[in-house]
């Protein structure tokens, strides 16, 4: 190889390695930027705090779940190149986010089952209010019924005047067909809520599902990032 040739070499080796630390800086900006980001999202989440509520438990780790990808993207980006061109100030930070990794990887794991918990018992308050809303509505139409099974046909005669209708049929015949239609609301009203109960349980079902499945998913990722960032744990 001549001289020149050589030199080109030399030069196309230097432009190489100059266009990959530009490159390798701004991703590892971008991954600074990211886990800020991540950072703001994650104290919003917590403030102010309400432990023990199985709603807001629930709510929080889908949150945690769903925005996951913007602080997986920020490690990987923070961690590109490894040691090569890093500033000293990196160092010590490369090993607290090796650590924080891990952190977050048990966190993650450990929300399972306070995610099936909560869910269980965000069921079981979801059916406790169906039925007493449906039970109070029920009652209601008994007290209907009782009223229109005690009424006589001069106090039905006088309810239809004041609501500006007049008795079409015998007040016997009109009686047996109130009756029959309050029957009909109580039916509805048991319908209705089995309807809104499955509804309900179903869309919980999924969103479990959903947000258990994806904290073993981000529990595992965040483990191998630890696991691959031994390098940075040593220095």
């Amino acid at each position: 190889m001549t001289k020149s040739h050589s030199d080109k070499f030399v030069s196309s080796v230097q432009d190489f390695a100059f266009s990959q630390e530009g490159s390798t800086m701004i991703l590892r900006c971008l991954g600074y930027g990211l886990l800020v980001l991540a950072l703001f999202d994650v104290v919003e989440m917590f403030v102010p705090p309400n432990f023990m509520n199985p709603a807001w438990e629930f709510q929080t780790i889908g949150a945690l779940v769903e925005r996951v990808p913007v602080p997986l993207i920020g490690l990987a980006f923070v961690f590109y190149g490894e040691m090569n061109f890093r500033k000293r100030w990196e160092f010590p930070v490369l090993k607290v986010l090796s650590w924080l990794a891990l952190v977050m990887g048990v966190i993650y794991i450990l929300s399972i089952p306070l995610g099936v918990i909560n869910a269980a018992r965000l069921q079981r308050q979801s059916s406790t209010q169906i039925n007493v809303l449906s039970k109070q509505q029920i009652n209601r139409a008994e007290q209907v019924k009782k009223q229109i099974d005690l009424a006589t046909p001069e106090q039905i005669d006088n309810l239809l005047k004041r609501q500006g209708r007049s008795l079409e049929l015998e007040p016997e015949k009109l009686k047996q067909r109130l009756l029959g239609e309050v029957s009909q609301a109580k039916q509805k009203i048991k319908s209705q809520a089995k309807a809104t109960e499955s509804s309900r349980g179903l869309n919980l079902l999924k969103k479990a599902v959903k947000w258990n499945l994806g904290a073993v998913v981000a529990g595992i990722l965040c483990i191998n990032i630890w696991k691959g960032t031994d390098w940075a744990r040593m220095n």
